[in-house]
């Protein structure tokens, strides 16, 4: 009598976990873009908060639904008279005001920087963003280089940081006449990072997870030089991530991972040496490009 009284209790304990575990994953299903995403419309700075001038920009592109939407962003000029161009795509969280001072860093070494938001960020019209979006807004800003400001493809560098690094790939891939590809502190796949933190090890994340960024898989369609900068301190995305891309890459490429940086003050830790590297990838891109013209 008492052994079937239990059994019945650890049966309707286990149903109601397996019931549970089934809506969590529902759950972890619907609102990943809520996790992963994590925008701000509030413009904390400009450039000119630098002491940076600047032009700002609207750039208007056509949505799946056939209206138009705007994105917003920031064209500072280079402190060099040379051509070069950096797309700076920003990561997950807040907008293009949080990322003033790398983009500082580009211009003090002579490149133009272009600076958007993605849909659903700062100032740029749209809803929640998701990964499909993202491509298609960055397109968008390459197009915008290419037709309205008439920049050459081979003086286009496409940075990306963290999340924008998973960006800058899939459109480096896409423009096989790019100059290079810069991804810093980003990672292999979105699964591989959410499988690093334990709250979500006992769910199927390979199952679940639409928003899949998965640059490891890309890397072998890249042909266009490659550098990858890490923190060796980054607490969000370990540098080993960024060496299994350095691995995986079959083109001309650089690495280097800074000791002491974390995941968001590379260009600050780095300083000096974070500047040089930059200007190295710079002359990888121009003896590779050399090595094809002859």
């Amino acid at each position: 009598m008492i052994t079937s009284i239990w059994l019945k209790w650890l049966l309707a304990g286990l149903s109601l976990g397996t019931v549970l575990y089934c809506f969590f994953c529902i759950v972890l299903l619907f609102v990943q873009k809520r996790l992963i995403y994590l925008p701000s419309r509030r413009i904390a700075y400009t450039p000119e908060t630098l002491g940076l001038t600047y032009e700002t920009v609207w750039i208007p592109m056509l949505t799946q639904k056939e209206t138009v939407e705007r994105l917003h962003g920031w064209w500072i000029e280079g402190s060099h008279r040379n051509q070069s161009v950096l797309l700076y795509l920003h990561g997950n969280g807040g907008n293009i005001s949080s990322n003033l001072a790398p983009a500082k860093t580009f211009q003090d070494l002579g490149f133009s920087v272009l600076m958007v938001d993605y849909r659903g960020y700062g100032l740029s019209d749209g809803q929640f963003p998701e990964e499909a979006e993202l491509y298609r807004d960055a397109q968008t800003v390459w197009d915008y280089l290419i037709y309205k400001k008439g920049v050459k493809p081979e003086n286009i560098f496409i940075f990306g940081h963290s999340l924008g690094g998973a960006i800058a790939l899939d459109l480096a891939v896409r423009k096989p006449n790019a100059a290079g590809v810069i991804m810093e502190s980003s990672f292999t796949s979105m699964q591989k990072v959410v499988e690093l933190r334990k709250m979500y090890r006992f769910f199927p994340i390979r199952w679940i997870l639409q928003q899949r960024f998965d640059s490891l898989s890309k890397l072998r369609l890249l042909q266009v030089p490659l550098y990858l900068i890490h923190g060796m301190e980054d607490r969000t995305i370990p540098c080993s991530m960024s060496q299994m891309l350095y691995d995986q890459a079959d083109v001309p490429k650089q690495r280097h991972f800074i000791p002491l940086a974390g995941h968001n003050n590379l260009s600050s830790v780095g300083d000096k040496v974070y500047k040089e590297k930059i200007l190295e990838f710079r002359e990888l891109v121009q003896k590779s490009r050399k090595k094809l013209l002859l």
